[in-house]
């Protein structure tokens, strides 16, 4: 097969970006009736999609993620500050996954100088994710939508809303459920794997 020529590559990168400014107008977070989660480490929206997409197809796997905290039947006192959750994961423990680069990495590279140049949004969707990801997702009974968090880091410190929207369910049960998966330029190379059980925890109702 006859290389990808400098020049071509350069104009298939000019008509895809032509196709991505058309398309920014209209672009919608899909995949999802909640909306986007809460973003941390190096976690884009276009590595969510890749979860969102594959949610159906995740398993159990007690080996692949372990929360530290919140372990099972955690108590918080309701005047208590916003805790840090933190897990280990054997996807982080893995060597990084790589592959030669080829023409569509080098068009792909292309399309992000040019999009830098014509259309400066365009840079937040490049470059592509690669690295373990975590999708933290806390269920509240009687909440349409859970409180939700991705993140490439191995702890979440919980920011003082979200903090505050559970504690306006205290006394009830909350759950914690943790989405892993390896994606190699937003694409899904290991999992994704879930906990083998949802960890439950509790904040204290507020002392009269």
């Amino acid at each position: 097969m006859k290389p990808l020529s400098r020049s071509l590559l350069w104009t298939t990168s000019a008509a895809a970006l032509l196709a991505l400014t058309s398309a920014c107008g209209d672009d919608e977070p899909t995949g999802s009736q909640c909306g986007e989660p809460l973003y941390g480490g190096d976690a884009t929206d276009e590595a969510w999609r890749a979860l969102v997409d594959a949610r159906s197809l995740a398993k159990a796997d007690a080996e692949a993620t372990a929360l530290s905290s919140p372990q099972s039947n955690t108590r918080y006192a309701f005047d208590a500050a916003a805790p840090t959750w933190t897990w280990d994961s054997s996807l982080a423990q893995a060597l990084p996954r790589s592959r030669p680069a080829g023409a569509f990495d080098t068009a792909r590279t292309m399309l992000a100088t040019v999009g830098q140049w014509l259309l400066p949004t365009a840079h937040a969707h490049l470059p592509p994710f690669t690295g373990d990801i975590y999708w933290v997702q806390v269920t509240v009974p009687g909440r349409e939508c859970p409180v939700e968090m991705l993140t490439s880091n191995l702890s979440w410190q919980l920011d003082a809303a979200t903090w505050d929207t559970l504690k306006a369910n205290a006394g009830k049960d909350l759950s914690v459920q943790v989405t892993s998966a390896y994606l190699l330029q937003n694409r899904i190379q290991e999992g994704p794997y879930l906990l083998a059980q949802p960890v439950t925890f509790r904040i204290e109702p507020e002392a009269p």
